[in-house]
């Protein structure tokens, strides 16, 4: 059988040459054979009318052309600007020839060129010059290809002889804790020997960590910028090939050109795509990711020192990083990147309001005391939004209009279409005024800053709270307050409308204090059930916490007691949210019909019509006494 198949396969392409041999063949044919066919002229005369006229003596002169076998004749009645008469001759005139020389007719043989062959030779001349071509397009391929395998285990890492970012630490403002760490990183490249001389030795690595958006990446570019020394920057995800070996080749080879060009930085951006914990998962680990991260521990800090060598990494996640990587030796230090204060983010906004055209009644000052929570990359975010918005109604400078619109986008999304005045709309209002009522009431609770009810996002209305200050630690009183809060919309509803017409727009709500409650019971130790913490962190379970492995630090019995307490804090607080929503019920109609007509009312605009609303009952509640007495 695989004799016949061969021998099938061998006569196939047989026939597949001899197909192109003919086509070749006829290509050919027809190159050159038009030409020829396209220039022979049509005759005019006759073989036999030219021997009745040579007999009459009726011709003058014949040119014979033995190539293209015509003859070219020339009466003798002709006249100046006729053209000759052309005749087809045969192979063989023996009759015309005598015919000729006995009429004595001027007679003259002028044979045409023959560029068949030239053309021929021409044709399989452009017919070499396309097969060497190919050829030299498959050898460069090839060639290319090679080269691609031997450098694929070389570093991808970018390189800057004298590091060009362009950012220097007065670029960055909001991390000052972390700015004062990395200046003593700059000095080492820059002064070695001020540590040195004192026996003080070059840290190995920096291991840059916080929130995503805090400003880890820009760091590392004005440490780059300060320090002025060759810089390296790749990241995590780069060294990691579906190829055995290649990531270890690589972080050899960057630790190669860095030694080469030491004293240096090398910048390892989202390392923890690198340096998850090994063995780690369900079935075992990345053997291949596991390699490389092996290889940068032995390059870090293995037998062979890497003098001048500082390596910058930045991640948002070094929970899931290898304690290899961490010890003393490797990164040396972890400097925070966390969120910034409130002069923080002023320093931040006056960053990036550089090139912003602000109008005068713009203060920064207060945008930052509105955007407790807001990374770098948000405050950034914010200006740009705000500045689309100024250009989009086509304003010559940024207003307080504009950066309201901009934190509210940020904040909750784009704003959608207003509803129409109906039920759907009051009902709206009273849950949104609910929860501006009850936390403005409640002790400990966050000002009020904003009631909408314009939608954005997948809500329908809007309640905002900002805290005054920067919250560290919070109380219990405040934790019951927000709680209570958050149950006003559904309280609102219940006791306006009934509880046969609450409405699915708590639900949200209910998930954030049931998620409150139970970290009060479980993590915080402020229930009954004491000074315990009774559930951890959710621990991942590529970390080695296998599905199988998991289980409670506590008994069913109290698992029910937790149950039962997260419950009763709930009902404790809805029942306190009711409370305010019956005493201020008239308070209430009032916000809700104002809401409606304006829609959105501001937080100060609130503040003051609910302490009116207080004098006005302190007074009450004065002259009901006084009439009493």
């Amino acid at each position: 059988m695989k004799k016949r198949n061969w021998l099938t396969e061998k006569s196939k392409k047989q026939n597949q040459l001899g197909q192109l041999a003919a086509t070749w063949m006829l290509i050919q044919t027809l190159f050159l054979a038009t030409p020829g066919l396209a220039n022979q002229p049509k005759p005019t005369l006759s073989y036999s009318q030219l021997l009745e006229k040579l007999d009459r003596g009726e011709i003058q002169k014949i040119e014979v052309d033995p190539t293209s076998e015509l003859a070219r004749v020339t009466l003798k009645n002709q006249g100046k600007n006729e053209l000759p008469l052309n005749v087809v001759l045969f192979n063989q005139n023996p009759e015309l020839i005598n015919k000729i020389r006995s009429s004595e007719v001027d007679f003259e043989v002028k044979p045409t060129l023959d560029n068949a062959s030239a053309l021929g030779l021409l044709t399989n001349l452009v017919l070499i010059g396309i097969l060497l071509g190919g050829l030299v397009m498959i050898i460069r391929k090839s060639a290319q290809a090679s080269s691609q395998a031997f450098n694929f285990g070389k570093s991808r890492a970018r390189f800057q002889m004298a590091a060009k970012t362009g950012v220097k630490f007065d670029d960055v403002a909001g991390v000052e804790e972390a700015k004062e760490e990395l200046q003593e990183v700059v000095t080492f490249l820059k002064e070695p020997e001020r540590f040195t001389t004192l026996g003080a030795k070059i840290p190995r690595g920096v291991l840059l960590v916080g929130p995503p958006g805090t400003g880890k990446t820009l760091l590392a570019k004005a440490i780059s910028g300060e320090a002025e020394v060759p810089f390296f920057s790749i990241s995590g995800s780069e060294f990691v090939e579906m190829f055995v070996g290649v990531g270890a080749s690589r972080v050899r080879d960057l630790f190669k050109k860095a030694k080469e060009n030491a004293p240096c930085l090398v910048f390892i951006d989202e390392i923890d795509a690198v340096g998850r914990q090994r063995g780690a998962g369900i079935g075992g680990g990345n053997d291949e990711r596991e390699q490389t991260l092996n290889q940068l521990l032995t390059e870090m800090d293995g037998f062979e020192g890497n003098t001048g060598i500082i390596i910058i990494a930045a991640t948002n996640r070094p929970d899931v990083l290898d304690k290899a990587l961490l010890r003393p030796g490797r990164f040396d230090r972890q400097v925070i990147v966390d969120y910034p204060d409130c002069q923080g983010r002023l320093g931040i906004l006056e960053v990036h309001s550089q090139n912003k055209i602000l109008d005068a009644e713009v203060s920064l000052e207060a945008i930052a005391r509105r955007t407790p929570g807001f990374t770098g990359a948000d405050l950034a975010n914010l200006l740009n939004e705000a500045a689309i918005f100024t250009a989009r109604r086509r304003k010559e400078a940024i207003t307080n209009l504009e950066i309201n619109d901009a934190i509210d986008r940020v904040i909750a999304g784009m704003e959608g279409v207003p509803l129409l005045d109906s039920k759907a709309k009051r009902l709206i209002a009273y849950h949104e005024v609910g929860h501006a009522i009850v936390g403005s009431l409640m002790e400990g609770h966050d000002p009020v800053e904003k009631v909408t009810l314009i939608p954005r996002g997948q809500a329908r209305g809007l309640t905002w709270f900002t805290p005054d200050e920067e919250q560290g630690l919070i109380t219990r009183s405040q934790l019951l307050a927000r709680i209570a809060g958050l149950l006003g919309g559904r309280a609102a509803e219940d006791v306006v409308f009934g509880h046969e017409e609450v409405t699915t727009g708590a639900g949200n709500d209910l998930e954030r204090v049931t998620s409150i409650a139970r970290q009060m019971v479980t993590k915080y130790g402020m229930s009954e059930l004491g000074q315990l913490a009774l559930e951890e962190d959710d621990n991942q379970v590529f970390l080695g916490n296998g599905l199988m492995n998991r289980s409670s630090d506590y008994s069913q019995e109290i698992a029910a007691k937790i149950d039962v307490t997260v419950r009763e804090i709930a009902e404790k607080s809805y029942k306190i949210a009711k409370n305010i929503i019956r005493d201020n019920r008239s308070l209430i109609d009032d916000l809700v019909d104002l809401l409606i007509e304006k829609e959105t009312i501001e937080g100060e605009e609130f503040r003051i019509i609910v302490n009116r609303n207080k004098e006005e009952k302190i007074e009450v509640n004065l002259q009901d006494k006084l009439v009493k007495v």
